[in-house]
């Protein structure tokens, strides 16, 4: 691909106007029929002084119908032959795909890339820009080079939204550096069930944990859309209950009621939608049987309608050709998509066929010439609120800060925020920087394997993907003498001389598909091996594990004298030594349930089942364990407590309860009691939840527990059994 000099700013559209008028004069688009407009400069939606509703509105009356069709079209970049396609075919979008890469690849040719693409997208008649978008879902982690932070699960054992923020920031600035202005992320699925593939892609099993996450589209975007040059368009995915598959089972079905769906799927979504989230990815899922991607009930009338969600729909990778299940596109498909509520649709291959298939939908009146308004009405909006038609072009002020030591201290952090210290018999952690130490185990290494998947390929891959500091090279750099620090892989050659003997144990990268578990969900041989080398020697074993959720260890544990779980951390391994050697206190409390067995699953907290260990648990050095247990009694503050049944249905019901602050000062916590007669709860949300002698405890959340004078907030659960009708007590402090 021939490159162009790289510009020092992004031009103006005017400019950009008329270099698209003299393309289509001199005709070298080659696309324009006869009756196509010719632009001129300063046309009203070329005007930013206008408000974005009124460019809109003059874009679309100037629009053919060839020009509405091509932005509802997300093509793949290598799939672009010719690239000139972009604006032959008037392609409103293009992505590139888990595997799609560019050469060299490094953040200055992805940016040339994007440029080049963008000049043909400028080209057409009236100037439109693409949307480019990339799965960053932990970093700009498809750019070598690039800061690749813990993955969702770890962040949501930070439990702190305000990181996240930052860590959403900081990805939005890598990416806008090389020109992309479109991620798909965050992931706000609730995982339900750890055989899943995409367990680590979720900030936690329970729904006020990955809606408090939600902020994250903040930090991408900014406080508004395109207030900023790093601001870039977010993705909340997917849309709705891909967390709760029945078995795990990746694209698999969802069975639900409506109330246990809205319950434990929508919050996150409500959440992201509030914040202004851009636009939301459908889910390969169903829903008790029908496809995400053909339930205009969920997406119309709930995401749009209920929720108010004005931003755009995309599907997912080729979805809308899934709904027939059958290879190849069909028009029926795609009129159930279109007509359903999505917007875009991801195609990504075979443009050519898609596009004759939707104007032959539209032409005959199967799909409204009304809906393709709509969603180029939506999809224009967010070109416009970007400042796409006044920029187009990659800010090369942001290039240099793709993988900058600021973002690497950032993601070092997280990373340390984010373990979790499951065990530690006799206090063995931390480890003494002085220590002899032997290091063993297939991740400690391994910055492929710490890193995941979605790191510079789809699925990832074991060894040097990318640069960054491996666990070994961080424990190494902490400690006094790293001469004193002994590796290998396999254990071989460990003894009794050791002070301790650290295990960096785990699994190895993968992604969705590939990543469900249905079978067993222990560690490999490879893991058992190295790890019963390190017992026999009599040296105590610390198990550092590396995994995209938590695994069947509980035949094992006895034999570990600590468990760190450090989840899949990207490229700053030194923020797991951060812990190990005391630099930094462990905090983290788990995101998930930890199974007993696999046996187990789904394990949930709430669901009466006794784990290994419960959601919330973590312990710390100070020798206490901040887990989810019972708290001490707080002194009594004025406040209430008010019980309503949201719903009900054969055999159970929703409901919500309403806490207010009835004092004269501010609470910083509350918990709210009942009787439970009998009932079950089987899910609660912004709460934490105890049961014992049949009644029910719940403690605010982190977000929720502070209360000025009148004010008030809530919590709900769903439950089997009947409602009743209980007289919750609220105790403040």
């Amino acid at each position: 691909m021939s490159q162009s000099p790289a510009p020092t700013s992004r031009r103006p559209a005017l400019f950009t106007a008329l270099c698209a008028a003299a393309l289509a004069v001199t005709g070298v688009t080659g696309a324009a029929a006869p009756d196509e407009p010719v632009v001129a400069a300063a046309l009203p939606y070329q005007d930013p002084a206008l408000p974005v509703a009124d460019r809109v509105a003059d874009l679309l009356s100037r629009m053919t119908l060839d020009d509405k069709l091509g932005q509802m079209t997300q093509v793949e970049k290598d799939a672009l032959v010719p690239p000139s396609d972009l604006a032959t075919y008037r392609i409103g979008s293009v992505l590139s795909g888990g595997d799609s890469t560019v050469s060299p690849n490094n953040a200055r040719t992805w940016a040339d890339t994007y440029d080049s693409l963008q000049r043909t997208a400028l080209g057409t008649p009236l100037g439109i820009p693409m949307i480019y978008g990339i799965d960053a879902v932990h970093g700009h982690n498809a750019v070598r080079g690039a800061t690749v932070f813990p993955h969702n699960i770890g962040l949501g054992a930070t439990r702190d939204p305000a990181l996240v923020q930052r860590v959403g920031r900081a990805v939005a600035e890598e990416v806008a550096g090389t020109g992309i202005d479109w991620s798909f992320a965050p992931c706000l699925c609730v995982a339900r069930n750890d055989r899943w593939g995409r367990t680590y892609e979720s900030f936690g099993e329970k729904p006020e944990l990955p809606t408090s996450m939600a902020i994250f589209v903040t930090g991408m975007q900014g406080e508004t859309l395109g207030g900023d040059p790093a601001s870039v368009l977010a993705t909340a995915k997917h849309y709705l209950g891909d967390g709760g598959t029945t078995g795990g089972v990746d694209q698999g079905t969802t069975e639900l009621s409506e109330a246990e769906l809205r319950a434990i799927h929508l919050p996150p979504f409500k959440e992201a939608v509030r914040r202004g989230v851009g636009s939301v990815m459908l889910s390969y899922s169903s829903w008790n049987g029908v496809k995400s991607h053909a339930h205009k009930y969920l997406v119309t009338d709930v995401l749009k309608g209920e929720l108010g969600f004005g931003g755009f729909v995309v599907s997912d990778w080729a979805a809308v050709d899934q709904l027939d299940g059958l290879s190849g596109f069909t028009g029926a498909e795609i009129t159930t998509a279109v007509n359903a509520g999505v917007d875009m649709v991801m195609v990504p291959h075979d443009y050519r066929k898609f596009l004759t298939l939707l104007r032959g939908e539209v032409t005959a009146g199967r799909v409204p010439l009304a809906r393709v308004d709509d969603a180029n009405r939506r999809i224009l909006t967010k070109k416009f609120q970007l400042g796409l038609f006044e920029k187009p072009l990659t800010d090369r002020s942001l290039t240099p800060g793709v993988g900058s030591a600021g973002h690497r201290a950032l993601a070092r952090q997280a990373v340390r925020q984010s373990q979790v210290l499951v065990k530690n018999d006799g206090g063995v952690l931390p480890l003494a920087k002085n220590a002899r130490l032997f290091v063993a185990g297939k991740s400690a290494d391994d910055i492929g394997n710490q890193s995941g998947g979605w790191t510079v390929g789809w699925q990832g891959r074991s060894g040097p993907v990318t640069e960054g500091t491996t666990i070994l090279q961080g424990i190494r750099a902490a400690a006094t003498d790293p001469s004193r620090v002994t590796y290998d892989r396999y254990g071989n050659g460990v003894d009794g001389s050791y002070t301790a003997a650290v295990a960096v144990v785990g699994e190895t990268p993968y992604a969705e598909m590939r990543g469900d578990r249905p079978g067993s969900m222990g560690l490999d041989q490879e893991d058992l091996q190295t790890l019963a080398r390190l017992k026999a020697s009599g040296v105590p074993v610390v198990v550092v594990l590396v995994s995209g959720r938590p695994l069947d260890i509980a035949a094992q544990l006895p034999d570990w004298k600590a468990l760190l779980a450090a989840w899949l951390p990207g490229t700053e391994g030194n923020g797991v030594s951060d812990v190990l050697f005391g630099d930094h206190a462990p905090t983290g409390k788990l995101p998930m349930t930890w199974m007993r067995s696999a046996s187990q699953q789904p394990v949930n907290d709430g669901d009466g089942k006794t784990p290994l260990f419960p959601y919330g648990h973590g312990l710390t050095y100070a020798g206490t364990d901040p887990g989810p247990g019972p708290d001490p009694e707080p002194a009594p503050e004025a406040c209430t407590a008010q019980f309503r049944t949201a719903s009900s249905w054969s055999g159970g019901y929703q409901a919500e309860v309403t806490v207010k602050n009835t004092g004269t000062g501010p609470l910083t916590g509350w918990s709210v009691g009942w009787d439970l007669n009998g009932s079950t709860v089987t899910s609660l949300w912004n709460g934490s939840l105890t049961v014992a002698a049949g009644r029910a405890t719940v403690r605010a959340a982190a977000h929720n527990g502070a209360l000025s004078p009148g004010a008030t907030t809530s919590f709900g659960f769903t439950a089997d059994g009947g409602a009743g009708t209980p007289a919750p007590q609220c105790t403040g402090s």
